[in-house]
């Protein structure tokens, strides 16, 4: 034995130690943040949870260090990020990007994992990182697009910024490009290199970005009136082995697109492949473009795609999430914005005028 007691708990001996803010947090069974809250005299706490933790702050006799909770209070911002995303490359840009914004706000940057395409494990996950006290958290779709979690996560006190969603939502403040107009760029862009039957890959369904750039596609198809044929349409989920399976259905016809426009890059990859394995040069015989300009895109020939600006997406997320996390300590609540990111159509060898 050295003589020390074990920090936060009562010592049996003649020495009493000083509770601390995790003792406070236990015995009222919230996190340590809701006890920060309280003692900050934020509103976002429920008035029932707020008697509980004066309880409990009465009881242990707890004497807070006003100039510690003052200096904490203005510098700790946790904000949570969930890794969801079917495309490892979208996500590492997201990633680097979150933590450039983390490094530049001051924040502290939590990722969690959860199970691909498992809603309800996802929310969970979310719930969990919320229980280890953050205070802000980047949603990405499908998430972002949940109205029962935003107002779950509002209840209970956190900033929220949704991370390239389709369209403004209006409950929530939103980074991200603007997909339709995107998508209609793209597709002009091969109607001006004279492709007449062009197919598209669909995103994953339940991401409101894939519909957005279907809407695109077929609003660019309409405008050039008489000129396109009807679409070839396969849907994909937003990875690689769903762009092979779109692929495949799209060059096994007896009359095959000149042009294949993927919803991401990883899909358009598959695409690529699938048309290398048919013999089919790319773009003399097929023309693939693709969406977002990750490390996905680089195989042979180099894709011609749509740069989201990922990086900058996250970097400018998490700076506007901690911005909105101060606010909401000195009392008012950030309005939900809309930030919208320039996006450009990067023309590289993947795409050409249609052999005659």
């Amino acid at each position: 034995m050295n003589g020390k007691a074990k920090p936060g708990l009562k010592g049996s001996g003649p020495v009493q130690l000083v509770a601390t803010i995790y003792d406070v947090a236990d015995r009222a069974g919230v996190s340590k943040t809701t006890v920060s809250r309280v003692l900050n005299g934020e509103t976002s706490v429920r008035p029932e949870t707020r008697a509980i933790v004066l309880d409990a702050v009465k009881e242990l006799q707890f004497l807070p260090n006003k100039a510690a909770r003052s200096l904490a209070s203005q510098a700790e911002a946790r904000v949570g990020l969930l890794y969801n995303n079917p495309s490892v490359a979208y996500f590492s840009e997201l990633l680097i990007g979150a933590l450039d914004g983390s490094g530049r706000s001051g924040a502290q940057l939590v990722v969690g994992k959860c199970e691909i395409g498992n809603t309800e494990a996802a929310y969970d996950a979310v719930r969990n990182l919320v229980k280890g006290g953050l205070n802000g958290i980047l949603l990405t779709a499908p998430l972002c697009e949940s109205d029962g979690l935003i107002d779950e996560l509002t209840q209970a006190g956190i900033s929220i910024v949704a991370v390239a969603t389709g369209y403004f939502r209006g409950n929530v403040t939103c980074v991200g490009i603007d997909d339709f107009k995107a998508a209609y760029e793209m597709t002009a862009y091969l109607l001006g290199l004279g492709h007449r039957r062009i197919g598209f890959v669909k995103g994953h369904p339940s991401h409101t970005s894939s519909t957005q750039r279907a809407r695109g596609f077929e609003a660019a198809l309409r405008d050039a009136g008489g000129k396109a044929g009807t679409p070839m349409v396969a849907q994909g989920e937003y990875s690689y082995r769903s762009g092979l399976e779109a692929g495949e259905r799209l060059l096994s016809g007896r009359k095959l697109p000149t042009a294949i426009f993927a919803s991401n890059d990883d899909m358009a990859s598959g695409v690529t492949a699938v048309a290398h394995r048919k013999g089919l040069d790319v773009p003399r015989d097929l023309s693939v473009v693709g969406f977002d300009d990750t490390i996905a895109g680089a195989v042979w020939p180099q894709l011609t795609t749509i740069r989201q600006p990922i990086f900058e997406i996250a970097s400018t997320a998490i700076t506007v999430i901690v911005r909105n996390i101060h606010s909401r300590r000195s009392g008012v609540r950030a309005k939900p914005r809309n930030y919208l990111i320039p996006h450009t159509l990067v023309e590289r060898e993947s795409a050409g005028p249609p052999r005659r």
